[in-house]
Parts: structure tokens; C-alpha cells; sequence
């Protein structure tokens, strides 16, 4: 497997090895001494105290867990607070851009009927709609039994919506990811400027500071989340799932065109990059001249606080509220913030629990070690107040991100593909050609709904 840069049936066999070992399975689980421990499972895994038919447990048996480079620090750090848990950790790329790694591997491991590992953390917060679905689904359920109520109730409120399908949690969120808007404090005091508060005036200050200020930027387009910043902030109506088989994207719709019409303005101003945030180009040209630009809560540490990427002074970046346009309401938009799943052909659940809760809540590694917001509450209160008592950031970064993290709009689905990779395959290529923005969203638009076609969507 590789390391990360910053889609099957159970065969009949497996079904009558679950079959033949319901009774032993839980016998197993209840020598554990767990709170989770089922007290009847059908050979057919209709029901179950945990909502599904755990196969053969083994509480020796060592986990296995997928992470992305970064997710890293959090397994070592759980193998340093339980040693006594048999852990082998593998790094993969995390499903970065939405490079359906993930499923794929799943898919091959579900023809072989073995090889799935314990527990995954993926990068991408719409793979429960995939991994929950079909006859040998991944995921497994985690609301009915298998983790306590009490646990689940403490993540902050709606940070578990992208991972529920139907009404079943299938996934934990690792952080939290709204889009803010970041400026730089001692820029806009210095060029004499005022911090915008719509879009229409982001839009107007992009176009000053490219006349006034040639070689400033007050955002970037580079990166294949870009839509989750822009459109989805923009309330553009591109990305809308309903239920788990109908999907609708506009373009032509009007929040849509103006914010296509946004990003060609800045563009042509020069105050608008193409560039990665995570590329060496954006940070050799544009260290110390972002003025602004709106982006997820984790460029704090990814980005602003780190000596390998813009190193911003201390004191002089602070977080604004997400951008709204003139006479609506602000929503946020989000990136990523990461997703931990526990796989249904686990044989040491309690192992694999232990690690789910651990990663999700544990002040050592969300507080001390993580770089974005906590979606775990008490975590991420504990995370902002670091942040603040830090002395790093300007202005009122823990009220205004805790702010952003209640406004995400809630009109951007989480469909069976990456959005991303539409972006990076249909959009990226086209500006960087030259091409504007809002002559590429017939494109665009014909490339989603393709997609979503593809992956058994009905598309309106």
C-alpha cells in the first residue's frame, strides 16, 4: 500500500461458515466481558444485537487499520495507550481526491472473500453511502448495539449526518471541516482594507487587490476540493442526493453562475491562484502574500501554522465567518474532516471498538496531536480552547469556527463518487488551459451527472 502526500457478493461458503459459528461467536464475544456483545444473530444477519452477523470473534486477533499518512500519529498514539491490543497499522492514500482506493480494494477483497482489514480511515465522507449497501456490505452498522449510545451522543450535533444512510450510522467523523475565511490580519491593516463579509464584496476586494496589490491572492482554485469551498458555500445546487437512488446537479442555477462568474473575475485579476495549497509552487509564491482566503478549518495547522508550508507570523491569521451572498444567510461549506469504519468481517470487534472510540475522543491524540477541529464535542471544545490560548491566531478563531461548524448547508449531498474527481478531471484541466470557469459548467454539469449515472443514480 502507499502513503498519502498532506467497490461484492459474500460467497456461499462465508454465509455457511457464519451460519455454523453463530453459537461460538457468541460465546467468544461474551468471554470478552464486553458491553458488546450480541445476544442473538441469524445465520442471515437480519438480526442481531449489533444490527448485522459478526463473523467468528477472536479476541486475540490482532486489527488491522487503514490510515493516510497523517492519521498515522493517531494509531501509533493508541498503541502507546493499549499496548495490549494486537494492532498492524498500513498506510494507504486515504482516498485523497477522491481516488476510490477504498472501494476498490474492498471490491477485490469481497471476490477473494478475504483480506478486509479491521478498521479504515478514509479522507472522503461519502463512502458510507457505498460501503453500507449490497449483500456483503463493508460497513458495519454502529447504532444498534455495537457502540453505546452515550459515546455516539457526545459527538458535536449533525457531525455523524454524512455517514447515515437510512437512518444507520456507518461511520465516525474524525474532525470537523467547515470552510471559514481566513485573512491576514497584519495585510489587511497594512493595504488598509476591510475585511468582507459577502461575496459580492470578496469579489470587489479580489479585484482591487490585483490592480493595487499585483502578486497578492485572496484564494485559490488549484485544489480538487475547490467546489466544497466555493459552490457548495455558494449554495449552488449541484451536488443534491435524496434518498439512496435519486441525484440532481444544476449549474445553470443562478447561485451557480455567479459563483463560476466569481472565480473568472478573480482569475483575470490575477488575485485568484490555480495553484495546489499543497504544492511547493503555491507556497514559494505565495508565502506571507495571502491576504485572504476562504478554505476548511484545518488549514490552520496544514497550512498557516507549519513550517513547511506558509509559516505564517504568530498573531496575524485569524478565522472570519464563512462568506454569504448580499441579503441571505452565510452557510458554510466543508472539507473532508475524514471518516473512521469499522468492517463487518471484523473477528475482534471489542479490539477494533476500543480503537474507534479512542481515535475519535481521546484527548492525547485529538486535542494534543490533531490538526483540525475535533467532531467528537468535549474533544473539540478542549481543541479550540488550545487554539486560542495558543496566542497563534488573531480574533475570535474558537468563537467564529465553532460558528462555522453549525452553518454547513445542509444541500450538499453525499453521493457513491467523489465530487473531486469530477473537478480534477472536467474543471482543473480547463482553467488551467486558459478556459473560463462559466463556459466550462455545461461540461461540468454533463460529467456529474455521468457519474452519478454511473453509480446507479437516477439523475434529474
Amino acid at each position: 500500500m502507499t502513503t498519502e502526500h498532506p467497490r461484492g457478493a459474500a460467497t456461499p461458503l462465508r454465509h455457511l461458515v457464519v451460519a455454523a459459528t453463530a453459537a461460538v461467536t457468541l460465546l467468544a464475544l461474551a468471554a470478552c466481558g464486553s458491553s458488546t456483545s450480541p445476544s442473538a444473530s441469524k445465520s442471515d444477519g437480519s438480526t442481531s444485537a449489533f444490527g448485522f452477523a459478526p463473523v467468528k470473534q477472536d479476541s486475540s486477533a490482532a486489527i488491522t487499520v487503514w490510515v493516510d499518512a497523517t492519521r498515522e500519529a493517531a494509531a501509533k498514539q493508541f498503541q502507546t495507550a493499549h499496548p495490549e491490543v494486537p494492532i498492524k497499522v498500513e498506510t494507504y492514500d486515504g482516498g485523497a481526491d477522491g481516488s476510490g482506493s477504498f472501494q476498490t480494494k474492498v471490491e477485490a477483497f469481497n471476490q477473494a472473500g478475504s483480506g478486509w482489514p479491521d478498521v479504515v480511515f478514509s479522507t472522503q465522507n461519502n463512502e458510507a453511502a457505498w460501503a453500507s449497501q449490497g449483500k456483503d456490505a463493508f460497513a458495519a452498522p454502529l447504532d444498534k448495539g455495537y457502540l453505546d449510545k452515550s459515546f455516539l451522543d457526545g459527538f458535536t450535533p449533525g457531525a455523524l449526518a454524512p455517514v447515515t444512510v437510512d437512518g444507520t450510522v456507518y461511520g465516525l467523523r474524525n474532525d470537523l471541516a467547515p470552510t471559514v475565511t481566513w485573512y491576514d490580519t497584519a495585510l489587511m491593516k497594512q493595504f488598509g482594507y476591510t475585511v468582507p463579509t459577502t461575496w459580492e464584496a470578496y469579489q470587489a476586494l479580489g479585484e482591487k487587490v490585483g490592480k493595487e496589490h499585483p502578486g497578492y491572492i485572496v484564494g485559490t482554485v488549484g485544489d480538487s476540493f475547490a467546489p466544497e469551498i466555493y459552490f457548495w458555500g455558494a449554495k449552488a445546487p449541484v451536488n443534491v442526493v435524496k434518498g439512496t437512488d435519486q441525484f440532481s446537479a444544476n449549474t445553470s442555477d443562478a447561485s451557480s453562475v455567479k459563483m463560476a462568474t466569481l472565480v473568472d473575475d478573480l482569475l483575470k485579476s490575477g488575485s485568484m491562484a490555480k495553484e495546489s495549497v499543497f504544492s511547493p509552487e503555491f507556497v514559494q509564491k505565495y508565502t506571507g502574500k495571502v491576504l485572504m482566503m476562504p478554505g476548511p478549518v484545518w488549514y490552520s495547522g496544514a497550512l498557516f501554522n507549519n513550517p513547511s508550508s506558509l509559516k505564517s507570523a504568530p498573531g496575524t491569521i485569524a478565522a472570519g465567518l464563512p462568506l454569504g451572498w448580499d441579503g441571505q444567510q452565510a452557510v458554510a461549506g466543508n472539507v473532508g474532516g475524514g471518516t473512521w469504519y469499522v468492517s463487518r468481517h471484523s473477528a475482534n470487534l471489542e479490539a477494533a471498538k476500543k480503537f474507534m472510540e479512542f481515535v475519535t475522543s481521546d484527548p492525547s491524540y485529538q486535542v494534543d496531536l490533531a490538526q483540525g477541529l475535533p467532531a467528537y464535542k468535549d474533544a473539540g471544545d478542549k481543541w479550540l480552547a488550545k487554539q486560542a490560548a495558543s496566542g497563534f491566531f488573531a480574533g475570535d478563531f474558537a468563537k467564529n469556527v465553532s460558528a462555522a461548524a453549525s452553518e454547513v448547508w445542509d444541500g450538499w449531498g453525499y453521493p457513491r463518487f467523489s465530487q473531486e474527481a469530477v473537478w480534477a478531471k472536467t474543471v482543473t484541466p480547463a482553467l488551467s488551459a486558459g478556459k473560463s470557469l462559466v463556459d466550462t459548467l455545461p461540461e461540468w454539469d454533463k460529467a456529474i451527472k455521468n457519474q452519478a449515472q454511473a453509480n446507479g443514480y437516477k439523475v434529474k
